[in-house]
């Protein structure tokens, strides 16, 4: 069972890594991709793909080692699993699944452009990076592997990123509302109270 779990956790942690590296193709970019007649998620998810497939690879030789093996760290990690999911139940009210597929960013003319700054998004902009950095390190205090905490690290690093490159194409489309909510409420860590 033990062995099933970590290799599900280094899987998981493969794919939540790689969502950082996604959004760079995206942002930076973000005209182009609405500019395109076609989908740009032709191009956009077999390049996840193999972003996926190129991060399992490099990792692989690391994903049986371990820095701890407890039955017991599954208790926080259970704990940080059920903060993800209710980050990303939350994170859906009053946002579309289109918006949170990135319509909005990589197609023309896509009817959501709107900024929610209601519900979770009143206390974290970005509360799906913050649910996917729970689910990541509930796998990494769970399984114990130095792959986890690696994948996790690394996503955190380009997560930093990512998010800067995302507020500046908000601002862009926002503008000084943007900034307005950009200045009122933290891009991660959220405001705790009322």
């Amino acid at each position: 069972m033990n062995e099933w779990l970590n290799l599900l956790g280094w899987l998981a942690c493969v794919a939540y890594s790689t969502i950082p590296c996604f959004w760079f193709l995206v942002h930076p970019r973000a005209e182009y991709w609405r500019s395109r007649r076609w989908s740009p998620y032709l191009v956009l998810l077999p390049a996840w793909a193999a972003m996926w497939a190129m991060t399992a690879l490099i990792t692989a030789r690391w994903r049986h080692m371990s820095l701890y093996a407890r039955g017991w760290t599954w208790v926080p990690a259970l704990f940080l699993f059920g903060v993800g999911l209710r980050l990303y139940s939350q994170s859906s009210k009053n946002f579309s699944a289109r918006q949170l597929g990135g319509l909005p960013e990589v197609i023309s003319g896509h009817g959501e452009q709107r900024l929610v700054m209601t519900g979770i998004r009143a206390r974290v902009r970005h509360p799906v990076y913050l649910a996917h950095l729970c689910e990541m390190l509930a796998w990494s205090v769970g399984t114990g592997l130095v792959v986890c905490y690696g994948l996790t690290a690394f996503a955190v690093v380009t997560g930093a990123v990512m998010i800067r490159m995302e507020d500046r194409e908000m601002e862009a489309r926002f503008g000084d509302e943007y900034r307005r909510y950009r200045a009122r409420v933290p891009a991660v860590w959220p405001k705790l109270g009322r």
